[in-house]
């Protein structure tokens, strides 16, 4: 019967091709162009390579790394206490292929201009094929610097930046290439960390830690920062996985934490039982010493988000260029092109700001005003655009209706992924008081600001009226806490508008109507007036 073999129900039809493969630099206009004008062109045919490679084998097995999640194994068969975590084999193929490419260390070990905003791109491509190994891919990058301050930690910084994967569970002197965690969080304080209880106590050259640590991130790292009550204060140490002499540190995992999202990572619960610990930094300036590490991951924050983001959206557009509904393709209805428009000029805003914010990390040891807006920009950025992913992905999501909840499709994982950013490495209204206490503290912030957005005047009067607004607003007689949220949305939008107009983006025009004038609906898919959306899609992802 219409010509079914018997007992087939159905013809399969009307049905999307594979999303892969997809050569995730060649589709994305907008990280192409922001790569050349932020400096770092030389690296185009390392990032072409990895594009290509993230969107095939890497997002691929990315499911195998998350559907078979990581397993804590305390003692081994004969009662040995050994604290591994084991993973699938997809997990150390998708560190091995990013560690090798420089996700973790292209910054350092190929210290050129631009090195660090071609390892932005990097990381920006591994997120979107997988998301949880780009934690500790993170961490090792970020602590680099920090621990460069310690001469007697040169061989962990150099190992650390290397461009080579080692998952053995073995001491820091048979290995080539490491990856390091972080231990922060203290169940009692959270971001208070100046509440921890930990306590790292003088044994010779060395400390030993005794305590807990609620949140510990990556914990089959070589080694780990963490933050502990030292006899002149909060101090920040390196904890080695394995001693010197190979033996195991004193330190217990509990047990793995049972995330919402980040699957294919493991975080854990730790208690340091007089573990060996060396100081980094001065006794007592914890903080302060481990604020540059957390600089750059509040950039990785923000970079991955805007990937969550670029992964959504691409998959929103694949599908609704081959799906037909009503007699006509989804992409070809007026409203679902409004939607996929709005989510198209979302997401280049994301990637072109996080990528300006990159340039300015990469110039800062040059440049005072480059240091002064990547020390601002980036808690603007990281508040801004890690809090518009939820609801981003969500709305790609409902682009696939069902589809799109299905496991099947990396929709839902991206949806569990999506809140993790604006929570980690300080929440939002963490990123909000920071900022007030930036503009308040360090009057070069707010210099930096100023000419950020200058630099794009002339080209709009509407982005010309809202800057300008904006500039005597943080030079004014001060900003309340209750209203800091609102300056920051408001700056980080202002941000994101002058980055399209320099860069000459054909979503600027647009992106000013649309999110900086007065009245703008806020739901993805109220653009108003006479937007091409069709242009704006064809930029988006070719067809």
């Amino acid at each position: 019967m219409n010509g079914l073999p018997p007992f087939e129900t159905h013809r399969v039809e009307n049905q999307p091709p594979p999303f892969e493969p997809r050569d995730l630099w060649r589709d994305d206009a907008a990280l192409r162009e922001a790569v050349s004008r932020e400096g770092a062109d030389r690296f185009a045919p390392r990032l072409a390579g990895y594009g290509a490679l993230a969107g095939d084998e890497l997002y691929r097995i990315g499911f195998d790394a998350n559907r078979d999640r990581p397993r804590l194994r305390t003692h081994d068969r004969f009662g040995h206490r050994i604290d591994t975590v084991e993973f699938h084999p997809a997990y150390h193929r998708l560190m091995e292929a990013a560690k090798t490419h420089g996700v973790a260390g292209l910054s350092w070990h190929e210290p050129e201009p631009g090195a660090h905003v071609a390892r932005a791109a990097l990381s920006y491509l591994h997120h979107q094929a997988d998301a949880g190994t780009s934690c500790p891919l993170t961490m090792t990058h970020a602590a680099v610097p920090v621990l460069r301050r310690e001469p007697s930690l040169g061989a962990w910084a150099g190992r650390a930046a290397a461009p080579l994967y080692d998952p053995r569970d073995l001491p820091l002197a048979d290995k080539a290439g490491i990856t390091l965690g972080m231990g922060m969080t203290e169940k009692q304080g959270g971001s208070d960390v100046r509440a921890n209880t930990t306590t790292a106590t003088p044994d010779g050259e060395a400390y030993r830690l005794v305590g807990h640590k609620w949140f510990f991130s990556a914990p089959m790292c070589d080694g780990f920062l963490v933050l502990a009550q030292a006899p002149g204060g909060l101090t920040c140490l390196l904890m080695p996985r394995r001693l010197p002499d190979g033996e195991r540190n004193r330190f217990a995992l509990v047990r793995l934490k049972d995330k919402l999202g980040d699957w294919s990572n493991a975080s854990s619960e730790v208690e340091f039982r007089d573990a060996l610990a060396w100081r980094v930094g001065e006794e007592g300036r914890g903080v302060a010493t481990i604020i540059e590490m957390v600089m750059l991951t509040r950039l990785d924050c923000m970079l991955g988000s805007a990937a969550e983001m670029r992964m959504a959206l691409a998959h929103a557009l694949h599908h609704a260029r081959h799906r037909r509904t009503f007699g006509k393709r989804l992409v070809d209805h007026p409203l679902m092109a409004n939607v996929l428009a709005d989510l198209a000029i979302e997401s280049e805003a994301a990637t072109t700001f996080a990528l300006r914010v990159a340039r300015g990390v990469d110039r800062a040891p040059h440049d005072a005003g480059e240091a002064a807006f990547a020390r601002i920009a980036t808690a603007l950025g990281k508040y801004w655009i890690c809090k518009r992913t939820p609801a981003f992905v969500n709305e790609a999501q409902e682009c696939l209706g069902g589809a799109g909840y299905v496991e099947e499709s990396i929709l839902p994982r991206l949806y569990r992924q999506a809140p993790l950013n604006s929570i980690w490495e300080g929440s939002g209204n963490v990123q909000c008081l920071d900022v007030l206490r930036a503009l308040a503290r360090e009057p070069e912030t707010r210099v930096a600001l100023q000419a950020e957005l200058e630099s794009a005047s002339g080209r709009t009067p509407a982005f010309d009226a809202f800057a300008t607004r904006l500039i005597a607003e943080i030079e004014g007689a001060g900003i309340g806490e209750a209203g800091a949220r609102a300056v920051t949305e408001r700056l980080a939008r202002a941000l994101q508008a002058a980055a399209l107009l320099r860069a000459g983006s054909p979503m600027a025009d647009v992106f000013v109507r649309q999110r900086l004038a007065p009245g703008h609906e806020w739901a993805f898919g109220s653009l108003s007036g006479n937007e091409d959306a069709g242009v704006i899609l064809a930029r988006a992802l070719p067809g």
